[in-house]
């Protein structure tokens, strides 16, 4: 949120050894009648859950990769123009799913889409054996030509083509499915929180000072078995006293949550932010474990990132980096979010295995926060959804 443009900027806001081939509908109950839907919030919360009053904001969450059927109708109707603005194309997305022999989801195989034998998308498996791997993600391709794709698991390429699915409306996703030798699975959760500090941004970084340490511990009691590290970075713009400074991962949630707390909004002024220089240092300057069982990363924002041929370019090599990492980014947009910043949010989730979280306004806290374009979700207390999401991706 950007002080004294955030007014003006509200209001212009408001106008994913065998294999098999297999189709299934992610999302029946969503089907896409050609229109954007309007959210829906069945209920208000009431009391908080976290530490102080900042436990009570609220929040929903649409994770694009499970409802692709309505993503798809998004990406031909309403965001038509901001897959040309950005220059990020999902219309051909190559679903995998790895199974050991016994069945189980296979978690942390390395996957590679090749087209004439070279590298094109990279992606690892998370802990339900999922990935997704695309053709002509950055640069738009009507229809690719399939014959000239291959895809290699954990090092083996395999003879069957891969299927691909599109944006044809018909909420069916065809998932190739391929079977591994069993691994031990890593038992270590890496969870960074990436987070714009401009101007407006106070309301969700005070959340985070009350909260953070909370939702940690939450999350880690319920998997003791696990071994949870978490890191933050904050972030500004050029011109601004600091454009990032971080706390590296560690497993003292006390430490981060100090860290955090000493941190406030301030500087901005105009609407983008420094998104791409935030998402390079979390890459660069954060010791990712590379063997963990899941890699989240909670990128905390509400303006985009900066519009130049050299940002877009940058940002396409950072969510490639990110894919082939493993991290998955799970954007919370804030208030002051407009429908740009919301396509490029939902494409950085999609494109790496992450969802979707934006702030609702049931709360009463903060500023107006503007519809998201997804269909019926539930709306929960930030601090509970937050819990939730680490739990899912720990589990």
């Amino acid at each position: 949120m950007k002080n004294f443009a955030h007014s003006a900027l509200i209001a212009a806001a408001a106008l994913l050894l065998g294999a098999c081939s297999m189709e299934y509908s992610l999302d029946g109950s969503y089907a896409f009648d050609g229109m954007e839907r309007e959210a829906r919030t069945p209920s208000k919360p009431s009391g908080g859950n976290g530490n102080s009053s900042a436990g009570i904001v609220t929040a929903g969450e649409w994770k694009d990769l499970d409802h692709w059927d309505f993503w798809s109708g998004l990406m031909q109707n309403s965001f038509k123009d901001k897959s040309e603005y950005w220059s990020f194309w999902t219309n051909n997305r190559i679903a995998v799913m790895t199974r050991d022999e016994s069945g189980a989801p296979a978690p942390g195989i390395p996957v590679e889409l090749l087209r004439g034998g070279k590298v094109i998308w990279k992606a690892v498996t998370d802990n339900k054996g999922r990935a997704d791997a695309w053709v002509g993600l950055f640069q738009k391709e009507e229809d690719p030509d399939s014959t000239t794709l291959s895809i290699s698991i954990d090092g083996s390429v395999r003879k069957e083509r891969p299927v691909m699915s599109h944006w044809d409306g018909q909420g069916k996703v065809k998932v190739n499915t391929y079977t591994v030798r069993k691994t031990a699975a890593d038992r270590s959760v890496d969870i960074a929180f990436i987070v714009d500090a401009t101007g407006s941004m106070q309301d969700e970084i005070d959340f985070l000072k009350d909260d953070l340490q909370d939702i940690l511990e939450k999350a880690r009691s319920a998997y003791a078995n696990r071994d949870m590290r978490a890191a933050a970075l904050f972030y500004r713009d050029e011109g601004d006293d600091y454009l990032t400074r971080y706390k590296g991962f560690s497993s003292d949630f006390k430490k981060i949550s100090e860290f955090v707390g000493k941190q406030n909004a301030n500087g901005g002024g105009d609407y983008p932010e420094a998104v791409h220089t935030a998402l390079e240092d979390a890459l660069q300057k954060l010791d990712w474990n590379p063997k963990a069982l899941n890699r989240i990363a909670f990128l905390v924002l509400d303006a985009p990132a900066h519009h130049t041929d050299e940002i877009v370019e940058n940002l396409n090599e950072l969510i490639s980096q990110y894919a082939a990492l493993g991290i998955r980014i799970i954007p919370v947009t804030a208030s002051g979010t407009d429908k740009s910043t919301e396509f490029m949010c939902r494409f950085f989730a999609a494109a790496t295995g992450g969802t979707y979280v934006f702030i609702t306004n049931d709360s009463g806290v903060g500023g107006d926060h503007i519809e998201a374009s997804v269909g019926e979700y539930k709306v929960e207390q930030l601090n509970e959804l937050m819990v939730r999401l680490i739990k899912e991706y720990a589990e």
